[in-house]
């Protein structure tokens, strides 16, 4: 059976679903049938119009090899297609079956201590196995050739949650694909000698055949060799990924994506991946414990929105309350899912899905929240998600509106591995921290933030902030260097312009490859003891590390009051050319870094806004309109001085919107 004739030209968005998306995974394989038609019905009555099946149903739709049971899934879509909700179809090559790992017991993956990895998990498989591709391929070519023309369609879903849990392999399959990409990538084993420093502790190779992955070894390895260790093991993911949707692709002209996890992923490197998909979903779950998980939400949807290349993207998976795999799972409490999903709309997504329709009663996740909790339908969650979805189908006009930003932060995937490889000058160097630190004081500042890769387009903003950035190639450095010297300002913290891109030190002296545009030589890094302070004039205090800076045309704008920099530079300003580069040579955290922001923003001439802290604002641009997404996280009402009217009630607002405490208004701006 098949269900229509495949049409060329791929869609970048769901086809036939109508506004903004709103559903999550939906798993009726874990119920009775009997059970589906009161599920299609809750959709309805929640305003479902996409649904993500069969995820994790390789098991049941080939249950032996070559045999495809798919009349359970074809009663699926034609009962949800009936109720009016489309289907976001998945690959279900996350979870191999049984008989694939009996039949060819060498796709388990192995660990760098040689740990052979068992099923009864996910993700568990080596991606560089040509038999798990293989049958990957099958599966995926069964599903697509069955229903590229399902009415019910409207998009696929490739695997799930790539990198995650389990980002490499390092079983011998692994090694011989290691080679040949190190083939490609150097052409000969004296341009690998020459890119990963094998002079050093003799490791020269003098065949590919010597070459191994970097597994488990008497002390550090070779940084080069982990670092492009790392590269491979995104490219092989990517790999597994292309074969699957080019297998897609030949049959349907419907979009195809796989859901990343942005700020959360560290094995994968999404700018490669962005432009792979055909548009770019993702899964962000709060940190239950953090004190302003909503912050780190805004980090995400920011970042997803960079590797979407400012386009709308979807959520794919949030959770409506508690998850299940922290160490304390907290529920979020009234108002706050809400608060969560329209914060990710006003950051540019376009749907709002979750993890999962009805809450599990068996397996590993059966403690997970989900739309149709184990309370069922008169619960409080049950009533919120309701809401939600009638306040969706309100903001239907927003879709498409698109974020703008002032502010841009450099993030680099390359330069997070390189960093926290082994034997750093100090084991308190860490990429996500500084990453978050910037970004939560220009939350603070109510500034909107694009991230940027380190050689992209920088043009459109009056500020660039590199948190972070010790791999730093020249081609990257050129860029920052011509927009200062453009007219631009450009704010650097410590330790960054260190290396290339093999992990070798930048000649010249530190901070290498951004010495000149940051007008400064540091002549040696004097990292902290735990818990030892160092005072700045000014008041200001940092941790961590310091650094013994020399000017080369920068001016100090605070020096060090004690410590081992004691009377130096502790931060700069450089002009150079038509604008200026500042540099922060110690970790400054707090008010402290916001002092120093707010410095930096008045030399760009970027205003921040003057709001309560913890309620949002955030533009989206239309044809027709803009529009303002307030999200008030305080437990007061906020006034704010915004004229419109708001879309989720229908109130004008013409002389400034009040929030309640908890609440969100978004407002079609006069």
């Amino acid at each position: 059976m098949t269900f229509g004739v495949f049409r060329p030209g791929a869609s970048s968005w769901p086809v036939g679903v109508d506004g903004l998306v709103y559903g999550g995974d939906y798993n009726p394989e874990q119920w009775p049938e009997q059970v589906w038609a009161e599920d299609v019905e809750l959709m309805r009555r929640a305003r479902v119009n996409l649904v993500s099946v069969a995820i994790h149903s390789w098991a049941l739709l080939e249950p032996r090899p070559g045999e495809f049971d798919l009349g359970w899934l074809d009663r699926l879509l034609d009962l949800l297609h009936g109720a009016g909700v489309a289907v976001n179809l998945a690959t279900p090559t996350v979870v191999p079956p049984a008989w694939l790992y009996r039949a060819h017991p060498e796709i388990r993956p192995v660990t760098r201590d040689g740990v052979v990895l068992d099923r009864g998990s996910r993700a568990t498989f080596c991606p560089s196995s040509p038999a798990y591709r293989e049958a990957a391929a099958r599966i995926t070519r069964t599903l697509a050739a069955r229903y590229s023309g399902h009415p019910a369609l409207a998009l696929w879903h490739v695997h799930n949650e790539y990198g995650a849990p389990l980002g490499a392999c390092y079983c011998p399959e692994s090694a011989g694909a290691f080679r040949r990409w190190l083939r490609t990538r150097y052409g000969s084993p004296d341009a690998l000698n020459a890119a990963w420093g094998t002079t050093f502790w003799g490791q020269r190779y003098g065949d590919w055949d010597e070459v191994e992955p970097p597994r488990a070894t008497a002390t550090a390895g070779n940084p080069a060799q982990e670092l492009d260790f790392l590269r491979f093991c995104s490219d092989e993911l990517l790999a597994c990924y292309r074969a699957e949707r080019d297998v897609l692709r030949e049959h349907s002209h419907l979009p195809v994506t796989t859901n990343f996890m942005t700020t959360n992923c560290r094995s994968i490197d999404y700018w490669r991946w962005g432009a792979e998909v055909d548009v770019v979903a993702n899964d962000h779950y709060l940190t239950a414990e953090a004190e302003r998980p909503h912050v780190d939400l805004a980090m995400s949807a920011d970042l997803t929105r960079a590797v979407a290349d400012g386009q709308p993207w979807m959520l794919m998976e949030h959770s409506t309350s508690a998850v299940n795999w922290q160490p304390r799972n907290l529920a979020k409490r009234p108002g706050e899912m809400r608060r969560n999903s329209l914060a990710h709309v006003a950051r540019g997504a376009d749907a709002v899905m979750f993890f999962q329709w009805r809450a599990s009663r068996f397996g590993a996740e059966k403690f997970h929240s989900a739309m149709l909790p184990h309370a069922g339908t008169g619960s409080r969650i049950w009533r919120e998600v309701v809401d939600l979805g009638a306040d969706l189908v309100a903001l239907r006009e927003v879709r498409g509106s698109l974020v703008r930003a002032n502010v841009a932060v450099v993030w680099d995937w390359e330069s997070w591995w390189a960093l926290e490889l082994p034997w750093r000058p100090s084991v308190d160097l860490a990429y996500r921290e500084r990453v978050e630190a910037f970004y939560e004081q220009l939350w603070d500042a109510h500034l909107t933030v694009d991230f940027v890769p380190p050689e992209g387009d920088l043009s459109d903003y009056r500020l660039v902030v590199v948190p972070s950035l010790y791999l730093t190639t020249a081609a990257a450095a050129k860029v920052l260097a011509d927009y200062v010297a453009g007219g631009g300002t450009l704010v650097v913290s410590y330790f960054s312009g260190i290396v290339d891109g093999n992990d070798a030190v930048h000649p010249g002296g530190h901070p290498g490859a951004l010495r000149d545009v940051l007008g400064l030589t540091v002549e040696e890094f004097l990292p902290l003891r735990r818990d030892e302070r160092v005072a700045l004039t000014g008041g200001l205090v940092g941790d961590v590390w310091a650094e013994d800076v020399r000017p080369a045309g920068a001016e100090p704008v605070l020096r060090y009051a004690d410590g081992p920099a004691a009377g130096g530079p502790a931060v700069t300003r450089n002009r150079f050319g038509a604008g200026s580069a500042w540099y922060v040579s110690t970790r400054l955290r707090g008010e402290a870094l916001a002092h120093v922001l707010r410095e930096v923003c008045a030399d760009a001439g970027v205003d921040p806004v003057d709001l309560p802290r913890d309620v949002e604002v955030v533009h989206r641009h239309g044809v027709d309109a803009d529009y303002a997404f307030v999200v008030n996280h305080t437990a007061s009402a906020a006034e704010v001085a915004l004229r419109g009217v708001d879309l989720l009630t229908g109130t004008a607002w013409p002389a400034g919107v009040t929030v309640p405490a908890g609440g969100a208004a978004v407002l079609r701006l006069e």
